[in-house]
């Protein structure tokens, strides 16, 4: 009976090392690496992406509080949405300085 059991668990061991070392032998042809490369560039994609995600949100959400700021401490009401100061200077034409004909 002991004899069986140890022979059970040496196939169960057998079998899940073989499955095992198959999979790393596919693991390691280049078409395993170009997939586990493409899944790390996916990963990597979606990782930035929502970065940026993030970083828009919190920079939506600093420029309400420092415009809620300025509103309380001054009174002035900045026109919000882009049509502050920096977008009124892109909408501005470029003035050029007249050459010095001589």
């Amino acid at each position: 009976m002991k004899r069986l059991f140890w022979l059970g668990i040496g196939v169960i061991a057998g079998v899940a090392l073989t499955r095992k070392a198959g999979e790393t032998v596919r693991q390691a042809t280049p078409a395993g690496l170009a997939s586990n490369l493409g899944d790390a560039v996916r990963e990597l994609a979606g990782a930035v992406g929502s970065f940026g995600a993030e970083v828009r949100a919190g920079m939506s959400e600093r420029e309400q509080e420092l415009h809620d700021m300025v509103e309380e401490r001054t009174g002035y009401t900045a026109p919000q949405g882009g049509a502050g100061r920096h977008a009124a200077a892109a909408r501005r034409p470029v003035r050029r300085a007249r050459r010095a004909e001589g």
